[in-house]
């Protein structure tokens, strides 16, 4: 009894934490589950289509290329697309990012496989834009039709779903290509995710509420009615760390097979844990922030994950050495939920930073600001390597502008916290 009684002490927070994620509207949950359709596409794209490409012929900088063409679809559209949703409705957006997902995926890996270089960068251009569809529009959506007090929770779980994904394809792939090494390979399995996409189109079909609208702005009044002041000091950081994660995230499997000898079948298995430790912080990541702060939650997680991913890099430095690659494979695995559970606070604080009248400006921003920092790091990354430059010192480049971004976001932290503690003492 008193074994019991301890046990159900013991579950009994973490029971609190996922009551309040279950208790978003049912037309949010629907709207993540199409969220984590899309996912599904970018997620084998992340794992295996790097590998694929090498595997055809491709050299790493040409599969860079085709990563660039998605940044560059986003980066155009999604200041568009945030400034056009103030005032109207994002569920067409939605609809269009799960109609146009499974034809851009499946037509990319076809391509890919008979070498029309032109169906390639028009796949990879269509891919973005379902991205930017649906990337843009989420975090309004979660603003104007989620309560308040379950902010950071629907934040979290949006940012999830990436990690959750990640953790079951790559369990997936791992098992399925282990065991029948002959049928499932990075092409069969990316061509099945691509047709499974499908399933997107009746998780829009079913988000099902009467929508609620921020007040619109004209396109002529842009320039007066935002505060461009308050939007460029928030996405100073933001810019930065895309930047840095834009010579790294995309070609870390290119630094493990070149550098370390990890073929796709291992990388996956290591994907797939990473993030199921990424998913299990990030449920905690709200609690966390309630209890600690933003300092802790963000800045702090911040913090410790650059310095593993500084350990991570130098290990090309002595990669003969036999405990190399176990080296790397640990602070792999500390870097991403460290830095990845750090994400969705550092959204949530940034765009109550800005007031709710920039809100929507911000999230585009902030998926433009990704996918064309992503685009210039890519592009630079594909130069220095045609150059010969080592991989560990263009992710040095990353460490530093991770560290600049962090002190931005302390102080951004601070700002914010300063202004909402003015801002009691006036109405008390």
């Amino acid at each position: 009894m008193v074994y019991l009684s301890k046990t159900k002490h013991l579950f009994s927070p973490l029971k609190k934490i996922l009551t309040r994620y279950a208790q978003l509207n049912t037309a949010t949950k629907y709207m993540f589950a199409a969220q984590f359709t899309l996912q599904g596409v970018h997620v084998a794209m992340f794992i295996l289509l790097n590998y694929y490409m090498v595997k055809q012929g491709f050299k790493d900088y040409e599969t860079v290329e085709i990563w660039a063409y998605r940044f560059a679809a986003v980066m155009v559209l999604a200041f568009p697309i945030g400034l056009y949703i103030k005032g109207r409705s994002v569920k067409p957006f939605f609809w269009a990012a799960v109609i146009i997902m499974p034809v851009a995926s499946v037509s990319l890996i076809y391509s890919i496989s008979v070498g029309w270089y032109w169906m390639m960068y028009g796949s990879a251009i269509l891919w973005g834009v379902a991205y930017a569809c649906m990337q843009t529009c989420v975090q309004p959506f979660i603003l104007l039709n989620t309560k308040k007090e379950l902010h950071s929770e629907a934040f979290s779980l949006s940012f999830l779903s990436f990690s959750s994904m990640i953790f079951i394809e790559g369990i997936i792939y791992f098992v399925l290509s282990s065991q029948f090494p002959t049928v499932v390979n990075e092409y069969s399995f990316l061509m099945a995710i691509g047709f499974l996409s499908v399933i997107g189109i009746y998780f829009v079909s079913k988000i099902d509420l009467e929508e609620n609208y921020s007040e619109r702005i004209p396109l002529r009044r842009i320039v007066y009615d935002y505060d461009w002041g308050l939007i460029f000091k928030a996405i100073i950081p933001t810019v930065l760390m895309a930047v840095g994660a834009g010579f790294s995230i995309p070609v870390i499997n290119l630094f493990f097979l070149n550098i370390h000898g990890v073929e796709s079948t291992s990388f996956s298995l290591m994907g797939s844990m990473t993030y199921l430790m990424v998913a299990c912080v990030m449920l905690f990541i709200p609690y966390i922030r309630r209890r600690f702060g933003y300092q802790v939650a963000v800045t702090l997680f911040q913090t410790a994950a650059v310095i593993s991913l500084f350990i991570m890099s130098i290990t090309e430095y002595f990669s003969d050495w036999e405990y190399a690659l176990g080296l790397a494979i640990f602070f792999y695995l500390i870097r991403q939920p460290l830095m990845n559970c750090a994400s969705p606070m550092a959204s949530e604080v940034v765009v109550y930073y800005v007031g709710k009248r920039n809100q929507e400006i911000i999230a585009a921003l902030n998926a433009s600001i990704w996918n064309g920092s992503w685009l210039f790091s890519t592009a630079i990354f594909a130069f220095l390597r045609k150059m010969e430059f080592r991989y560990v010192s263009i992710f040095l480049i990353t460490v530093v502008l991770y560290v600049i971004s962090i002190i931005w976001y302390w102080w951004l932290i601070r700002e914010y916290e300063r202004r909402e503690s003015a801002q009691l003492d006036l109405e008390l």
